[in-house]
């Protein structure tokens, strides 16, 4: 009887942990309630560039959807990739710390209003804090191209509403939705924040004015759209001029994405390294002066002593005489 009570005691559900920690959705709601403060997140592809973002201490990361294309099928960011290609990679990102919140590209939500549903109900599903939406048509580019084309108004408003509804759907998760329109370079500024108050209007959390150009018109996006937190897309190498966090801040956006970060910075070096070992036939390594990391501090970034710290907890000796 023993036994079979301690079984049946197992199986019960487990105790509700009052301590238990803010998921990402809630996390990020959380930052974004704090009176004057700028959410800062870092633009990461993979799994490595996460974990660099992790290490640097972020308290928030954006998935980008250029990055994702270029890293997971090496096109341009044409609206090649697909929700399961975004979805995964995502999903993967934010499954490293549960603790940080990840804001991930959706793009157009991929099909009509059933599409959107179910890209927010799986975007919410693998862990993500928030994802934005866009009023593209479904072959759309980079919001720092040029000849986008747009969906009408009413076509963009459904798709928001589809998100909603979707989230509305699971009584227990949370997601933020954030509404992106690229009206602003085609249809004008009046239009683009005509279309962000309506998509706030019916539910959306945040509002991304695209492709900003100057600095007036930034400034009015943030106090036209307020009280609703309005993102700024810092994207290095597109149309919208170099700001800082502090003068984003100042501006009165409430979150700051850099979208390009790590796509530049691999970009130099990579491809100097490459262009050095095929020009050269070596490429240096500083072990002894300490400019370059050895494989295991490398590996450490991507968890090597925790996964090394389970193994030996759950009795493995895979890892006793060390690595």
């Amino acid at each position: 009887m023993a036994e079979e009570h301690t079984v049946e005691a197992k199986l019960l559900p487990k105790t509700v942990d009052t301590q238990t920690p803010l998921t990402g959705a809630a996390k990020l709601r959380r930052l974004l309630a704090e009176k004057d403060k700028i959410v800062v997140c870092p633009g990461v592809y993979d799994g490595f560039t996460a974990r660099l973002a992790l290490k640097a201490g972020f308290e928030c990361l954006y998935m980008t959807g250029a990055g994702t294309t270029m890293s997971r099928l090496g096109m341009a960011d044409l609206g090649l990739a697909t929700l399961n290609d975004m979805r995964d990679n995502a999903g993967m990102i934010a499954s490293l710390d549960r603790s940080i919140p990840v804001i991930a590209d959706a793009d157009t939500g991929y099909g009509g209003p059933l599409q959107v549903g179910r890209t927010v109900t799986q975007y919410l599903t693998a862990g993500i804090a928030a994802l934005h939406l866009e009023d593209q048509v479904l072959t759309k580019r980079c919001g720092h191209l040029s000849h986008k084309q747009l969906v009408p108004e009413e076509t963009y408003l459904a798709r928001i509403r589809a998100a909603v509804n979707a989230r509305a759907q699971s009584p227990t998760d949370d997601i933020l939705i954030i509404a992106r329109t690229d009206a602003l370079a085609s249809l004008g500024f009046e239009t683009a924040i005509a279309r962000l108050k309506k998509a706030l209007a019916v539910g959306a959390d945040v509002a991304f004015l695209e492709g900003l150009t100057c600095r007036s018109e930034a400034e009015r996006a943030c106090r036209e759209l307020a009280p609703s937190p309005v993102l700024l897309n810092m994207a290095h190498g597109g149309v919208t001029p170099t700001w800082s966090v502090e003068e984003a801040r100042r501006m009165g956006f409430r979150v700051v994405i850099f979208p390009s970060l790590a796509l530049n910075q691999v970009y130099k070096s990579v491809s100097s390294a490459f262009e050095t070992l095929r020009g050269e036939g070596v490429v240096s390594y500083d072990r002894e002066g300490g400019g370059d990391p050895s494989l295991r501090e490398i590996f450490g970034v991507c968890g090597l002593e925790d996964a090394i710290r389970f193994d030996r907890d759950a009795g493995g000796d895979m890892y006793s005489d060390g690595v």
